[in-house]
Protein backbone atom coordinates (compact mmCIF):
# COMPACT_ATOMS: atom_id res chain seq x y z
CA UNK A 1 0.00 0.00 0.00
CA UNK A 2 1.23 3.71 -1.12
CA UNK A 3 0.61 4.71 2.82
CA UNK A 4 2.08 8.22 2.07
CA UNK A 5 0.06 8.96 -0.59
CA UNK A 6 -3.39 7.82 1.02
CA UNK A 7 -2.36 9.94 4.08
CA UNK A 8 -2.19 12.82 1.63
CA UNK A 9 -5.36 12.23 0.08
CA UNK A 10 -6.96 11.86 3.98
CA UNK A 11 -5.35 14.94 4.57
CA UNK A 12 -6.80 16.44 1.70
CA UNK A 13 -10.12 15.22 2.78
CA UNK A 14 -10.03 16.84 5.84
CA UNK A 15 -8.55 20.25 4.98
CA UNK A 16 -11.14 20.60 1.79
CA UNK A 17 -14.04 23.21 2.38
CA UNK A 18 -16.55 20.99 1.61
CA UNK A 19 -20.17 21.20 2.66
CA UNK A 20 -20.21 19.30 6.63
CA UNK A 21 -22.44 15.90 6.34
CA UNK A 22 -22.67 16.01 2.85
CA UNK A 23 -20.91 12.41 1.56
CA UNK A 24 -17.96 13.13 -1.14
CA UNK A 25 -17.15 10.99 -4.20
CA UNK A 26 -12.92 10.77 -3.81
CA UNK A 27 -12.48 10.40 -8.13
CA UNK A 28 -8.87 8.71 -8.87
CA UNK A 29 -7.63 9.02 -12.57
CA UNK A 30 -4.58 9.66 -14.41
CA UNK A 31 -2.89 7.53 -17.67
CA UNK A 32 -3.24 4.05 -18.32
CA UNK A 33 -0.61 1.28 -16.13
CA UNK A 34 -0.01 4.47 -13.67
CA UNK A 35 -1.31 2.29 -10.80
CA UNK A 36 -4.97 3.40 -10.65
CA UNK A 37 -6.54 0.47 -9.44
CA UNK A 38 -4.03 -1.06 -6.64
CA UNK A 39 -3.82 2.74 -4.86
CA UNK A 40 -7.91 2.71 -5.48
CA UNK A 41 -8.27 -0.17 -3.53
CA UNK A 42 -5.85 0.78 -1.04
CA UNK A 43 -7.76 3.94 -0.35
CA UNK A 44 -11.15 1.83 -0.30
CA UNK A 45 -9.53 -0.12 2.62
CA UNK A 46 -8.69 2.75 4.41
CA UNK A 47 -11.94 4.34 4.14
CA UNK A 48 -13.89 1.23 4.14
CA UNK A 49 -16.23 1.63 1.11
CA UNK A 50 -16.54 0.99 -2.71
CA UNK A 51 -15.43 1.89 -5.82
CA UNK A 52 -16.92 3.03 -8.51
CA UNK A 53 -15.25 2.20 -12.11
CA UNK A 54 -14.53 4.81 -14.34
CA UNK A 55 -13.07 2.45 -17.54
CA UNK A 56 -15.13 2.34 -20.46
CA UNK A 57 -14.08 -1.24 -21.64
CA UNK A 58 -13.85 -2.46 -17.83
CA UNK A 59 -17.68 -2.53 -17.82
CA UNK A 60 -17.92 -5.62 -20.51
CA UNK A 61 -18.19 -9.06 -19.63
CA UNK A 62 -16.75 -10.97 -22.13
CA UNK A 63 -13.35 -8.56 -21.98
CA UNK A 64 -10.98 -9.37 -19.29
CA UNK A 65 -6.90 -9.03 -20.03
CA UNK A 66 -7.26 -6.92 -22.83
CA UNK A 67 -8.44 -4.24 -21.00
CA UNK A 68 -6.23 -4.85 -17.46
CA UNK A 69 -9.42 -5.75 -15.79
CA UNK A 70 -8.70 -5.73 -11.84
CA UNK A 71 -8.08 -9.76 -11.01
CA UNK A 72 -10.67 -11.79 -9.06
CA UNK A 73 -8.72 -11.70 -5.85
CA UNK A 74 -8.70 -7.53 -6.20
CA UNK A 75 -12.88 -7.65 -6.70
CA UNK A 76 -13.09 -9.35 -4.07
CA UNK A 77 -10.93 -7.26 -1.88
CA UNK A 78 -13.40 -3.99 -2.52
CA UNK A 79 -16.47 -4.33 -3.77
CA UNK A 80 -16.69 -2.52 -7.23
CA UNK A 81 -19.46 -0.94 -9.73
CA UNK A 82 -19.46 -1.24 -13.23
CA UNK A 83 -17.11 -3.93 -13.62
CA UNK A 84 -18.19 -6.99 -16.42
CA UNK A 85 -21.75 -5.07 -15.62
CA UNK A 86 -22.55 -5.02 -19.38
CA UNK A 87 -22.02 -7.53 -22.69
CA UNK A 88 -20.59 -5.96 -25.46
CA UNK A 89 -23.32 -6.69 -27.33
CA UNK A 90 -24.86 -3.54 -25.30
CA UNK A 91 -24.18 0.15 -26.25
CA UNK A 92 -22.67 1.56 -23.39
CA UNK A 93 -21.88 5.50 -23.74
CA UNK A 94 -21.24 8.35 -21.31
CA UNK A 95 -25.19 8.74 -20.79
CA UNK A 96 -25.07 5.27 -19.54
CA UNK A 97 -22.44 5.45 -17.32
CA UNK A 98 -24.20 8.93 -15.62
CA UNK A 99 -26.79 7.08 -14.83
CA UNK A 100 -25.00 3.91 -13.53
CA UNK A 101 -22.48 5.65 -11.48
CA UNK A 102 -24.80 8.08 -9.73
CA UNK A 103 -27.13 5.14 -8.91
CA UNK A 104 -23.67 2.97 -7.00
CA UNK A 105 -22.61 6.33 -5.23
CA UNK A 106 -26.61 6.73 -3.84
CA UNK A 107 -26.74 3.15 -3.14
CA UNK A 108 -23.22 3.85 -1.71
CA UNK A 109 -24.13 6.51 0.13
CA UNK A 110 -26.74 4.97 2.66
CA UNK A 111 -23.87 3.27 4.57
CA UNK A 112 -20.92 5.09 3.87
CA UNK A 113 -19.51 8.93 3.71
CA UNK A 114 -17.21 8.24 0.91
CA UNK A 115 -16.78 6.72 -2.41
CA UNK A 116 -14.19 5.91 -4.29
CA UNK A 117 -14.59 6.50 -7.94
CA UNK A 118 -11.43 5.07 -10.12
CA UNK A 119 -10.49 5.39 -14.07
CA UNK A 120 -8.88 6.78 -17.10
CA UNK A 121 -11.67 7.55 -19.23
CA UNK A 122 -12.10 11.33 -18.92
CA UNK A 123 -15.43 12.10 -20.85
CA UNK A 124 -17.25 9.37 -18.40
CA UNK A 125 -15.85 11.22 -15.40
CA UNK A 126 -17.39 14.00 -16.88
CA UNK A 127 -19.85 13.33 -16.98
CA UNK A 128 -20.26 12.21 -13.37
CA UNK A 129 -18.83 15.14 -12.00
CA UNK A 130 -20.98 17.83 -13.86
CA UNK A 131 -23.18 16.11 -16.57
CA UNK A 132 -23.22 15.56 -20.19
CA UNK A 133 -24.55 16.96 -22.89
CA UNK A 134 -27.77 14.73 -24.55
CA UNK A 135 -26.84 13.61 -27.86
CA UNK A 136 -29.46 12.38 -30.81
CA UNK A 137 -29.88 8.67 -31.34
CA UNK A 138 -27.85 7.18 -33.96
CA UNK A 139 -29.01 4.34 -36.53
CA UNK A 140 -26.74 1.33 -35.95
CA UNK A 141 -26.79 0.86 -39.74
CA UNK A 142 -24.89 4.29 -39.98
CA UNK A 143 -22.48 3.97 -37.16
CA UNK A 144 -21.20 -0.09 -38.15
CA UNK A 145 -21.03 1.04 -41.74
CA UNK A 146 -18.47 3.82 -40.29
CA UNK A 147 -16.88 1.53 -38.25
CA UNK A 148 -15.99 -1.11 -41.41
CA UNK A 149 -14.89 2.33 -43.59
CA UNK A 150 -12.71 3.08 -41.19
CA UNK A 151 -11.11 -0.43 -40.90
CA UNK A 152 -10.63 -0.55 -44.52
CA UNK A 153 -9.59 3.19 -45.17
CA UNK A 154 -7.72 4.00 -41.88
CA UNK A 155 -7.32 7.29 -40.09
CA UNK A 156 -6.51 9.74 -42.71
CA UNK A 157 -9.59 9.17 -44.24
CA UNK A 158 -11.65 9.30 -41.04
CA UNK A 159 -9.82 12.64 -40.44
CA UNK A 160 -10.91 14.18 -44.41
CA UNK A 161 -14.25 13.01 -43.92
CA UNK A 162 -14.83 14.64 -40.41
CA UNK A 163 -12.67 17.72 -41.61
CA UNK A 164 -15.16 18.13 -44.75
CA UNK A 165 -18.44 16.97 -43.10
CA UNK A 166 -18.05 18.68 -39.98
CA UNK A 167 -15.60 21.97 -40.25
CA UNK A 168 -16.56 23.25 -37.22
CA UNK A 169 -15.70 20.57 -34.79
CA UNK A 170 -12.40 19.70 -36.95
CA UNK A 171 -11.06 23.39 -36.41
CA UNK A 172 -12.54 23.05 -32.91
CA UNK A 173 -10.85 19.74 -31.78
CA UNK A 174 -7.73 18.65 -30.16
CA UNK A 175 -8.12 14.89 -30.72
CA UNK A 176 -7.84 14.75 -34.18
CA UNK A 177 -6.05 11.56 -33.86
CA UNK A 178 -8.47 9.55 -31.47
CA UNK A 179 -10.77 7.58 -34.09
CA UNK A 180 -13.35 7.29 -31.36
CA UNK A 181 -13.95 11.03 -31.31
CA UNK A 182 -13.69 11.59 -35.10
CA UNK A 183 -16.39 8.74 -35.21
CA UNK A 184 -18.81 9.56 -33.10
CA UNK A 185 -18.30 13.49 -34.82
CA UNK A 186 -19.24 11.67 -38.33
CA UNK A 187 -21.96 9.55 -37.27
CA UNK A 188 -24.41 12.67 -35.88
CA UNK A 189 -23.31 14.52 -38.64
CA UNK A 190 -24.18 12.27 -40.86
CA UNK A 191 -27.61 11.13 -38.95
CA UNK A 192 -28.46 14.93 -38.21
CA UNK A 193 -27.21 17.48 -40.54
CA UNK A 194 -25.76 19.10 -37.71
CA UNK A 195 -22.61 19.80 -36.16
CA UNK A 196 -21.75 17.58 -32.94
CA UNK A 197 -21.12 20.74 -31.37
CA UNK A 198 -24.45 22.12 -31.91
CA UNK A 199 -25.22 19.37 -29.04
CA UNK A 200 -22.26 20.74 -26.88
CA UNK A 201 -22.43 23.20 -24.34
CA UNK A 202 -20.46 24.17 -21.43
CA UNK A 203 -23.65 24.17 -18.64
CA UNK A 204 -22.67 22.18 -15.55
CA UNK A 205 -24.62 20.16 -13.06
CA UNK A 206 -24.61 20.99 -9.40
CA UNK A 207 -24.22 17.41 -7.88
CA UNK A 208 -25.55 16.54 -4.27
CA UNK A 209 -22.20 15.41 -3.49
CA UNK A 210 -18.37 16.57 -3.03
CA UNK A 211 -16.08 15.86 -5.37
CA UNK A 212 -12.77 15.56 -4.25
CA UNK A 213 -10.13 14.99 -7.73
CA UNK A 214 -6.85 12.74 -7.44
CA UNK A 215 -4.59 12.53 -9.97
CA UNK A 216 -1.86 9.63 -10.09
CA UNK A 217 1.72 10.37 -12.39
CA UNK A 218 5.13 9.10 -12.74
CA UNK A 219 8.22 10.43 -14.98
CA UNK A 220 6.80 9.47 -18.56
CA UNK A 221 9.86 6.92 -19.23
CA UNK A 222 8.76 4.92 -16.28
CA UNK A 223 5.12 5.07 -17.49
CA UNK A 224 6.12 3.93 -20.87
CA UNK A 225 8.49 0.91 -19.26
CA UNK A 226 5.37 0.03 -17.20
CA UNK A 227 3.16 -0.39 -20.20
CA UNK A 228 5.39 -2.53 -22.30
CA UNK A 229 6.08 -4.80 -19.54
CA UNK A 230 1.97 -4.75 -18.93
CA UNK A 231 1.58 -5.50 -22.75
CA UNK A 232 3.94 -8.46 -22.77
CA UNK A 233 2.00 -9.79 -19.89
CA UNK A 234 -1.25 -9.49 -21.25
CA UNK A 235 0.20 -11.68 -24.08
CA UNK A 236 1.66 -14.33 -21.72
CA UNK A 237 -1.42 -14.11 -19.63
CA UNK A 238 -3.68 -15.45 -22.93
CA UNK A 239 -4.32 -12.33 -24.97
CA UNK A 240 -4.18 -13.62 -27.91
CA UNK A 241 -6.60 -16.50 -27.32
CA UNK A 242 -9.04 -13.93 -25.79
CA UNK A 243 -9.16 -11.88 -28.88
CA UNK A 244 -9.71 -15.07 -31.10
CA UNK A 245 -12.71 -16.26 -29.51
CA UNK A 246 -14.34 -12.66 -29.97
CA UNK A 247 -13.27 -12.29 -33.73
CA UNK A 248 -16.93 -12.70 -34.84
CA UNK A 249 -17.62 -9.94 -33.05
CA UNK A 250 -15.04 -7.60 -34.13
CA UNK A 251 -17.30 -5.31 -35.91
CA UNK A 252 -18.96 -4.13 -32.77
CA UNK A 253 -18.01 -0.84 -31.08
CA UNK A 254 -16.64 -2.03 -27.92
CA UNK A 255 -14.05 -3.75 -29.70
CA UNK A 256 -12.91 -0.46 -31.66
CA UNK A 257 -9.82 -0.65 -28.90
CA UNK A 258 -6.65 -0.71 -28.25
CA UNK A 259 -5.22 -4.46 -27.90
CA UNK A 260 -8.06 -5.96 -29.56
CA UNK A 261 -8.04 -3.94 -33.22
CA UNK A 262 -3.85 -4.97 -33.48
CA UNK A 263 -4.67 -8.91 -32.53
CA UNK A 264 -7.97 -8.80 -35.03
CA UNK A 265 -5.88 -7.73 -37.49
CA UNK A 266 -3.21 -9.95 -37.16
CA UNK A 267 -5.56 -13.39 -36.71
CA UNK A 268 -6.61 -11.50 -40.34
CA UNK A 269 -2.99 -12.69 -41.46
CA UNK A 270 -2.62 -8.83 -41.80
CA UNK A 271 0.32 -8.41 -39.81
CA UNK A 272 2.51 -10.25 -37.96
CA UNK A 273 1.86 -11.21 -33.97
CA UNK A 274 4.98 -9.37 -33.08
CA UNK A 275 4.12 -5.88 -35.21
CA UNK A 276 0.97 -6.14 -33.47
CA UNK A 277 2.48 -6.58 -29.83
CA UNK A 278 4.45 -3.36 -30.78
CA UNK A 279 1.45 -1.50 -32.09
CA UNK A 280 -0.14 -2.71 -28.91
CA UNK A 281 2.27 -0.69 -27.08
CA UNK A 282 2.68 2.59 -29.14
CA UNK A 283 -1.06 3.03 -29.73
CA UNK A 284 -1.20 2.51 -25.57
CA UNK A 285 1.58 4.98 -24.91
CA UNK A 286 -0.40 7.28 -27.71
CA UNK A 287 -3.59 6.80 -25.41
CA UNK A 288 -1.80 7.21 -21.75
CA UNK A 289 -0.51 10.74 -23.27
CA UNK A 290 -4.06 11.98 -24.52
CA UNK A 291 -5.36 10.69 -20.61
CA UNK A 292 -2.83 13.14 -19.50
CA UNK A 293 -3.27 15.82 -21.90
CA UNK A 294 -7.63 15.71 -20.92
CA UNK A 295 -6.89 15.41 -17.24
CA UNK A 296 -4.00 18.35 -16.84
CA UNK A 297 -6.41 20.42 -18.17
CA UNK A 298 -8.68 20.08 -15.12
CA UNK A 299 -7.35 22.58 -12.56
CA UNK A 300 -9.61 20.75 -9.60
CA UNK A 301 -7.53 17.56 -9.89
CA UNK A 302 -5.01 17.28 -7.29
CA UNK A 303 -1.69 15.17 -8.36
CA UNK A 304 0.40 12.86 -6.39
CA UNK A 305 3.18 11.24 -8.02
CA UNK A 306 3.25 7.21 -7.40
CA UNK A 307 6.98 5.40 -6.90
CA UNK A 308 7.60 3.47 -9.96
CA UNK A 309 6.99 -0.01 -7.63
CA UNK A 310 3.11 0.83 -6.88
Amino acid sequence: MDKKNINKVVALLAASDFELKTPTVIVVVGPTAVGKTAFAIALAHHLNTQIISADSRQCYNELNIGVAKPTAAELAAVKHHFISSHSINQEVNAGVFEKYALDAAAQIFKTNATAVMVGGTGLYIKSFCAGIDLMPAIDAAIRNRLITDYAINGLEWLQQEVAAKDPIYWESTHEKNNPQRLMRALEIVLATGKSITSFQSAQKIARPFNILKIGLSMPREILNNRIGDRVDAMIQEGLLEEVQGLLPMAHLNALQTVGYQEIFAHLRGEISLQDAVTGIKQHTRQYAKRQMTWFTKDASVNWLELESKS
